[in-house]
């Protein structure tokens, strides 16, 4: 009779005791149950507004008092998000923008940044009628959208670059405090790229900032009568002057220097 070793019994376990047979393989350990979630991540998904509702139904003072105090606590970092969220879309600009609208806008640091480490700049050349540049031009829009705390601009790559070969197109040039962080020559020319590996090589440079925490949808009339002696409506408004660096100059005059027209801003490695 053939001995399965695998099996349980009395049998193969005195076989095994002889060494007649090999030990059974261990039992793996049962995966440990995932964490509860703690009170704030149950309220993570709720809008204010929804907070607000929810602690005025809280079953005892002490709940109430804890959702209060979690509801005016994501009050703050909204305002503060809010404040930081500059942009949000991409920037058309021209070539005689390029020193201000790139380099210098990368040398903006954001109020409360201490330590002055600018803001990321990622500049798309392109060229209208280039499937991959096009494709890729869809990605850039979707990911201005998702990081408004990183400036993205735009320009046609010859104009940006005189003689720019299509076969370098796209291109990406990410700037953070005035310096060049990456190039990236001809995106996807050699496949299909998806947008999430651009996000990671943009998260990988800096020029990105990982979201602190998923924001749930908030409504048009979401909470407004929360806000209205906190909110200050200048920090959403977007400067009407050409500049889009997210600050404005204190001094327009002194800005009016003589330019250098040399090309020491477009010296890239082609």
């Amino acid at each position: 009779m053939a001995v399965n070793p695998n099996e349980d019994t009395e049998f193969n376990d005195a076989l095994r005791k002889y060494g007649i047979i090999p030990p059974r393989e261990p039992t793996p350990p049962s995966p440990s149950p995932p964490p509860s979630p703690t009170f704030d991540d149950l309220l993570n998904d709720f809008t204010p507004s929804e907070l607000r509702e929810i602690s005025e139904d809280a079953p005892d003072d002490e709940t109430e008092r804890m959702i209060a105090a979690y509801r005016l606590r994501r009050l703050a970092e909204d305002r503060k998000a809010d404040k930081r969220a500059r942009f949000g879309r991409v920037y058309p600009i021209g070539r005689e923008d390029y020193t201000r609208e790139v380099t210098e806008a990368s040398k903006v640091s954001e109020d409360d940044d201490e330590e002055e480490t600018g803001t990321g700049v990622v500049c798309f050349l392109y060229k209208d009628g280039i499937p991959r540049s096009d494709r890729t031009f869809e990605h850039i829009r979707l990911l201005a959208q998702r990081y408004p705390r990183t400036k993205f601009v735009s320009i046609v790559g010859d104009k940006c670059i005189p003689n720019l070969p299509d076969s370098r197109v796209p291109m990406l040039i990410v700037y953070k405090n005035g310096d060049i962080r990456n190039q990236i020559v001809a995106w996807a020319a050699d496949q299909e790229r998806r947008i999430e590996e651009l996000e990671a090589i943009l998260l990988v440079t800096g020029a990105l900032h990982m979201p602190e925490r998923p924001r749930p949808e908030r409504r048009p009339n979401d909470d407004e009568s929360d806000e209205e002696d906190d909110d200050d409506p200048s920090s959403r408004m977007r400067s009407k002057a050409t500049s889009t660096n997210g600050k404005v100059p204190k001094n327009i005059r002194a800005s009016a220097k003589p330019r250098d027209d040399s090309d020491s801003d477009f010296d890239f490695d082609l």
